[in-house]
C-alpha cells in the first residue's frame, strides 16, 4: 500500500543512495556549466555592442567645413541616419547583455547556492538515518549472540546437571548446585530471548520506518529539489530566447529605419545641389570677334611709327586675352604670334603701366590655399560668394535676435527690481545692458557691411538675357575699343574670382577710342610667346597639387629647372619640360640658382 502511495518516486531507489548523490552533484555541475554559458553569450554580445558603436563612431561625420557641404546630400544624410540606426542597434545588444545577467545569470548564481545548501541538508539526514539503522543492527546482532549464547550455556548447564543426577557417587549437594546452575543459566537464556525478541520487534520497526517513511521522504525531498532545478533550467533556456525577443521589435525598427534613410535617396535632388553648390554666376562668353589683321597692310608709310604700329597690334591681342577663363584651365601655351620688332617691344614696355596685378592675384590665390580667405569671400565667384554672404547676413541676424531677447529679459528684469527694490538693485543690470547695446551695435554694423557687399555682388551679376548681352557686345566692337584688363585683374592662379576694382572694371561704351598706351595690361605671365632660359635648379620638399590655372603638380623629392625667382610674392616658376611650365610656393621648394644668373631675370 505504502509503495502504491508513493507511485513513480524516488523511494524504489532506497538501496541507491551513494547514486542519487552522484547524480544530484552532476545535475548542480550542469547548471554551473549552463550559467558559465550564458555568461561568456553576455560578454560576446557586449563586445558585439562595443564593435558596432566603434564603427559607427569611426565614421560619423567630423565637425568641419566638408562635412557640412556633405550633409546637404541625400545620400550622406542616409548614411548618417545608418550610422545612428547602427548605434541604436548596437544598444539592443547592450540590453541583451544587462538582461542575461540580470534575469539568468545572477539569478542561477544565487539559486546555486540555495541548491547546494538544501542538497547537502537532505543527504546529510540521509547519512544519519543510514548511520541509526546500521546501529540498531549492531545492536540487534548482538543481542542475538547473547541469546545463542546464553541458549548454549543453558544447554550445557542442564548436561551438566543430568551427569550429576544419575552419577550415584555424587553428593545431593552437588547434585543440587548443579540443578541450581542449570535453572539460573535457563533463566539468563529466557532474558536473553525475552530481550532479543523486544529488540527484534524494536529493529524490525525502525527498519520498517527507515525503508519506508524516512528514506522515502529524503529521497522525495530529493526529487522535488531535483525536479526543481530541471525546472528552474527549463525557464531560464525560456529567457534566454525571449531575452533576444523582447528586442526584435526595436531591432526591426532599427531595419526598418535604414531601409527608410535608404529609399530616401534622391539622386535628381543631389545632382541639383551639385549645380547649387558649384554655381558661379558667371556667363558663358560672347562670340570670338573677328579680328582684322589685314588693315595693317593698309598703312601709308607715314603710319610706319612706333606708337601706330604698336597701336594696331595690341587693340587685337587685348581683345583675345583672357575671355575664356571662368570656365577652361588652360595650361598650355598660346599659339606663337608673329614677333615685332625690338623697338617696339621697348617702347611697350616704357608706356605701359605696372603690370603687378598678377603678382597680387598669385598672393590671394596662396592665401586661398592655406585657408585664410577675405572676409567679403572676393575670392569665390559671383552665385557662391552670395550665397556665403547671405548666409553670412542670416547668422549675423541670428545674433542680433539672441542679444535683443536677453536685452528684453534684462529691462523685464531691471522693471521687477524698480517696482519691487527689495528683489535687487535696478543699477546692477545697467552694466550688462550697456555692453548688450553695444555687441547690438556691432553686429548691425557687421550686417550692414556684408548687407553692402551683398548689393554691390547682385548689382554686377548678369540679369539681361543672353542675346541682349552679345548684341551689345557687338556694338561695342563696332564703335569701341575694350580693355579685358578688369577680368584680368579679378583672375588668380586657382582660377578664382576677386571683386577688386580699379578704373577699368566695368565695360564702358565710348564714342572715342581709347590709346593703347593708357589701358593697363598683363604681360603674358602664363602664355609667354618665347621660352624663358633656365636660370637653375629646384628639389620639391613637399608634394603640391597644382590644380589651378597657372600651378604646376610636383612629387616630393623632384627636380625641376627654374624659369623665374620668387619676386617677393612668394611662387617661383619652374619647368619640367618644354610643354609643363608654372608655379609651386617657394616653400615648398629647395632653390640651386646659377651664379652668373642670380639677379639676371626681371619680372616683365
Amino acid at each position: 500500500m505504502v509503495e502504491e502511495r508513493m507511485g513513480d518516486c524516488w523511494s524504489y531507489t532506497k538501496d541507491q543512495f551513494d547514486n542519487l548523490e552522484k547524480h544530484t552533484q552532476w545535475g548542480i555541475e550542469f547548471v554551473e556549466k549552463y550559467t558559465k554559458f550564458v555568461k561568456e553569450r553576455s560578454e560576446i554580445e557586449i563586445n558585439y555592442a562595443k564593435q558596432i558603436r566603434n564603427l559607427s563612431k569611426k565614421y560619423q561625420p567630423k565637425k568641419n567645413s566638408r562635412e557640412e557641404e556633405e550633409s546637404k546630400y541625400t545620400f550622406c544624410r542616409s548614411f548618417l541616419i545608418t550610422l545612428n540606426e547602427l548605434n541604436d542597434y548596437a544598444g539592443q545588444h547592450e540590453v541583451i547583455a544587462e538582461n542575461l545577467t540580470s534575469q539568468i545569470i545572477t539569478e542561477l548564481s544565487r539559486y546555486l547556492q540555495e541548491l547546494k545548501t538544501e542538497r547537502k541538508s537532505h543527504f546529510h539526514d540521509g547519512r544519519k538515518a543510514q548511520q541509526h539503522i546500521e546501529s540498531s543492527w549492531k545492536q540487534l546482532e548482538s543481542c542475538k549472540r547473547r541469546f545463542e549464547r546464553d541458549c548454549k550455556e543453558a544447554d550445557r548447564a542442564q548436561q551438566y546437571f543430568e551427569k550429576m543426577d544419575a552419577d550415584i557417587n555424587v553428593t545431593k549437594a552437588d547434585v543440587e548446585k548443579a540443578r541450581q546452575q542449570a535453572q539460573m543459566r535457563h533463566q539468563m537464556a529466557a532474558d536473553s530471548k525475552s530481550d532479543y525478541s523486544s529488540y527484534l520487534q524494536k529493529f524490525n520497526q525502525e527498519q520498517n520506518d527507515h525503508y519506508y517513511t524516512i528514506i522515502p521522504n529524503i529521497f522525495q525531498k530529493l526529487q522535488d529539489m531535483e525536479e526543481r532545478r530541471i525546472e528552474r533550467i527549463g525557464v531560464c533556456m525560456k529567457t534566454f530566447a525571449d531575452v533576444d525577443r523582447q528586442v526584435l521589435p526595436i531591432v526591426g525598427k532599427c531595419l526598418d529605419g535604414m531601409t527608410k534613410a535608404a529609399e530616401s535617396i534622391e539622386p535628381k535632388t543631389d545632382s541639383k545641389q551639385v549645380v547649387e553648390s558649384y554655381k558661379s554666376g558667371f556667363e558663358p562668353p560672347g562670340d570670338v570677334e573677328f579680328e582684322d589683321y589685314g588693315q595693317a597692310m593698309k598703312r601709308t608709310a607715314s603710319e610706319t611709327s612706333l606708337s601706330n604700329a604698336r597701336e594696331g597690334k595690341e587693340k587685337p591681342a587685348g581683345k583675345s586675352k583672357g575671355k575664356l577663363w571662368p570656365f577652361i584651365k588652360n595650361k598650355n601655351k598660346s599659339p606663337k604670334q608673329h614677333k615685332e620688332p625690338l623697338s617696339h617691344r621697348l617702347n611697350d614696355f616704357m608706356t605701359s603701366k605696372p603690370k603687378m596685378h598678377c603678382l597680387r592675384s598669385l598672393r590671394r590665390g596662396l592665401s586661398l590655399k592655406l585657408g585664410s580667405g577675405p572676409e567679403d569671400f572676393s575670392h569665390l565667384p559671383p552665385e557662391q560668394r552670395r550665397k556665403k554672404l547671405q548666409g553670412k547676413i542670416d547668422e549675423l541676424n541670428k545674433d542680433i535676435q539672441k542679444e535683443m531677447d536677453q536685452r528684453d529679459a534684462l529691462t523685464k528684469m531691471k522693471d521687477v527690481y524698480v517696482k519691487n527694490p527689495q528683489m535687487g538693485d535696478p543699477a546692477s543690470v545697467d552694466p550688462r545692458l550697456l555692453e548688450i547695446g553695444q555687441t547690438i551695435e556691432k553686429l548691425q554694423s557687421e550686417v550692414q557691411k556684408f548687407e553692402g557687399w551683398l548689393a554691390e555682388v547682385e548689382e554686377r551679376m548678369p540679369s539681361k538675357s543672353d542675346t541682349h548681352r552679345r548684341s551689345g557686345l557687338y556694338e561695342t566692337q563696332n564703335n569701341t575699343t575694350v580693355s579685358n584688363n578688369c577680368a584680368q585683374d579679378r583672375e588668380s592662379p586657382d582660377g578664382s574670382y576677386t571683386e577688386e576694382q580699379n578704373s577699368e572694371t566695368q565695360v564702358k561704351v565710348n564714342t572715342h577710342p581709347i590709346p593703347t598706351s593708357t589701358v593697363p595690361e598683363f604681360d603674358d605671365e602664363f602664355d609667354d610667346e618665347e621660352t624663358l632660359p633656365t636660370i637653375g635648379t629646384c628639389k620639391a620638399l613637399y608634394p603640391f597639387e597644382g590644380q589651378n590655372e597657372g600651378t604646376i603638380s610636383v612629387a616630393e623629392g623632384e627636380l625641376l629647372y627654374v624659369i623665374e625667382e620668387d619676386k617677393g610674392d612668394g611662387w617661383t616658376r619652374v619647368r619640367r619640360n618644354e610643354d609643363e611650365e608654372g608655379y609651386v610656393p617657394t616653400s615648398y621648394v629647395e632653390v640651386f640658382l646659377e651664379t652668373n644668373a642670380k639677379g639676371a631675370m626681371t619680372y616683365i
